[in-house]
């Protein structure tokens, strides 16, 4: 055991010390933060926008079905990512790489069709 401490006292003390930096450093963060922050009465004056009052809260809630719209927008968006590159390579592979991109295309298609059903596209 005493063997294994001292071949190990070199490791354990660069472990200390990436340790100490990083207390080091987020202490720091905490410091320059604490220095720059705003002060209170800064934070309780109300937006400037163009000499009017602002209609609603600046964080004010998306309406859910919107959370619907981008998870489609980002299903498409993903099939151009797959898509630019296979226009790349399908005349090399040929026939296997036509049929992977219409199975794509369908579960993709699926997708549509079952939010479409569940009426997740409805607007009333």
């Amino acid at each position: 055991m005493l063997h294994f401490v001292e071949s190990t006292g070199g490791q354990v003390g660069g472990v200390v010390a990436a340790l100490v930096a990083v207390v080091a450093l987020v202490a720091a963060g905490y410091g320059i933060s604490r220095l720059v922050r705003l002060a209170p009465a800064a934070r309780d004056l109300r937006p400037f926008l163009s000499g009017g009052e602002p209609g609603e809260h600046a964080v004010s809630r998306y309406h859910v079905r919107w959370y619907a719209v981008t998870m489609l927008f980002l299903a498409f968006d993903m099939e151009m990512v797959f898509m630019y590159p296979w226009t790349l390579v399908v005349a090399e592979i040929g026939t296997a790489a036509v049929v992977e991109m219409f199975l794509f295309l369908t579960l993709l298609f699926a997708g549509v069709w079952y939010a479409w059903r569940e009426g997740a596209l409805r607007w009333t």
